[in-house]
């Protein structure tokens, strides 16, 4: 009962809602969201993402395919993203022999979205940045590594929704080409 109470609530909320002019940017065409949402996701299913160097890049990549095409619709490609990765690692804490004990990653990507035609043409351009923290425990090396490799992950993904939803805000404005 209370799982039902809580769509019907957030059903009139979003009701609510539409009456001042707001509308979910993912939202499904049977919603409401109407032609411009149909097109706002067949650009972003066009869109082809570069190769990222390293393994952190490859999981930024994935992230970003796996976004901009959910439903695997495999339209022809009209853009090219190109993004690149950069991680940096501070220490945060520090045990009292001066190692650390925490660190905190800074996760940036620099992106340019182009067009696939020649010359090709640049349609947005832009920075995204995540940052996550991790512990490094004493003498549990698996755990610490588990843990490194979680916030990596954590960060690929925020940064490639952060990508997507600019782009998807970019294609939802009337003047796309």
């Amino acid at each position: 009962m209370p799982e039902t109470r809580r769509r019907l609530l957030g059903g009139v909320g979003l009701l609510a809602l539409g009456g001042c002019g707001f509308r979910p940017l993912y939202a499904p065409d049977g919603g409401g969201a109407g032609v411009a949402d149909s097109r706002m996701a067949a650009e972003l299913a066009a869109v082809r993402v570069g190769l990222i160097p390293e393994r952190n890049g490859q999981l930024l990549r994935r992230a970003l395919q796996q976004r901009l095409d959910p439903q695997g619709a495999g339209l022809p490609g009209r853009y090219d993203l190109r993004a690149s990765f950069r991680l940096a690692a501070d220490p945060e804490g520090f045990h009292r022999d001066g190692t650390a004990s925490r660190i905190r990653y800074t996760a940036t990507a620099t992106w340019v979205l182009l067009t696939l035609g020649t010359p090709p043409e640049e349609v947005a351009s832009g920075t995204a940045r995540a940052a996550e923290a991790w512990n490094i425990l004493d003498n549990q090396f698996f755990a610490s590594d588990q843990s490194r490799g979680a916030a990596e992950r954590r960060l690929t993904e925020l940064l490639a929704e952060d990508i997507v939803l600019r782009l998807a805000l970019r294609f939802r404005a009337p003047t796309v080409g």
